[in-house]
């Protein structure tokens, strides 16, 4: 490439084309600017359903359900006791006692 090549200065058309592009981006650019606005005017805030406190409330006691449920499977089937010994504080006592005497 020569100096003369280099040293050309863009014609009209092409300047022309970067001024186009550069105000289809812009207006792109804008007309987005006005959906955000729009959207944001037009988006209804919904009132949950379940509050949040209760859907915490709700996996609590659902947990404590299934913890129950665990152990009244657990002491029937590998302790051989009744199901529901595992609910009286007597059992309980007697494990914590059998864990600290040995």
């Amino acid at each position: 490439m020569s100096k003369e090549t280099r040293s050309k200065k863009p014609n009209k058309q092409q300047t022309d084309e970067q001024k186009q592009i550069t105000d289809n981006t812009q207006s792109k650019k804008e007309k987005r600017a006005e959906k955000k606005k729009q959207n944001k005017e037009e988006k209804k805030y919904l009132r949950r359903v379940v509050p949040v406190w209760l859907k915490i409330l709700i996996v609590v006691v659902l947990s404590l359900f299934a913890l129950m449920i665990g152990l009244i499977i657990g002491f029937s089937t590998l302790g051989d006791g009744r199901p529901l010994d595992v609910l009286r504080w007597d059992t309980w006592q007697h494990i914590i006692d059998f864990v600290r005497t040995e």
